[in-house]
């Protein structure tokens, strides 16, 4: 069978460098350490990459972000993909539920073009804010079964097969196509662009699109530690002499009795 699987992809800030916050302590602040994309990312590339070769398909890559996220998209075409797909919108007034409906519409008209993606891969979970929900909310928006946390994958008939690290060793889930499947680093090796890569991708022909509809915003809670409570410390004395305060003590606490 012919498959042409879609990977997301999302701009992040590169945690091997200085990592500070923004000024509303909401989002991570690049300025000082360059972008990229994470490591269940670059994972959920090689086996859209891997699965597309393995059955005479192709694999696309999708990302929503700035103008600057076509960096990452260039990456992904470098190494193997063949199309891309930019959505044009500020990534941080986007929820996971709005990235999540926006990732839905480019699966639905791209069907309806002729181009189906039977399989969608993501990364596990956003590097930068931690979310773990866009992967979940594309399966419900898109009426498909899920699998999170996949290591490898493997598309047998007309089914995709995920081997998955659980609580108990390696487990295998196996559902029907159309899927959605999150990935966790570790499974697969990435690779990396090359310089003949990267002049090939600078070819490609980006698709560029407008969000869909307003985004209702990520709705995180900003939450604080509470100041530690002062300690107190009582001197019962010194040597022989604190050793009827240390029994009072005792007595006090109900550890002794007289």
């Amino acid at each position: 069978m012919s498959l042409d699987v879609l990977v997301c992809v999302k701009r992040v800030v590169d945690s091997s460098g200085e990592v500070v916050l923004s000024d509303d302590e909401q989002a991570v602040d690049g300025r000082y350490a360059g972008f990229t994309v994470s490591n269940h990312e670059e994972c959920a590339i090689e086996l859209a990459v891997q699965t597309a070769a393995a059955v005479g398909g192709a694999a696309s890559v999708v990302t929503l972000g700035d103008p600057a996220a076509v960096e990452q998209l260039r990456s992904a075409l470098a190494v193997g993909c063949t199309a891309a797909t930019h959505v044009e919108a500020d990534p941080t007034v986007f929820g996971p539920a709005d990235v999540a409906r926006e990732i839905a519409a480019v699966v639905r008209d791209h069907e309806a073009a002729g181009r189906p993606h039977d399989l969608v891969l993501l990364g596990n979970d956003a590097a930068d804010s931690g979310d773990f929900q866009v992967g979940i909310r594309l399966a419900y928006e898109l009426g498909r079964p899920v699998i999170n946390g996949a290591a490898t994958i493997a598309v047998e008939d007309g089914a995709v097969v995920a081997g998955v690290s659980g609580p108990d060793g390696h487990e295998t889930y196996r559902v029907p196509l159309p899927a959605v499947v999150t990935v966790l680093e570790g499974g697969v090796e990435p690779r990396y662009p090359t310089v003949p890569g990267r002049m090939k991708a600078k070819k490609v022909e980006i698709e560029r699109r407008t969000p869909v509809s307003e985004p209702s915003g990520p709705k995180r809670r900003r939450l604080k530690l509470p100041p530690p409570q002062p300690s107190e410390v009582q001197i019962l004395g010194e040597g022989p002499e604190a050793a009827p305060a240390v029994v009072d003590l005792f007595e006090r606490l109900g550890v002794v009795s007289r």
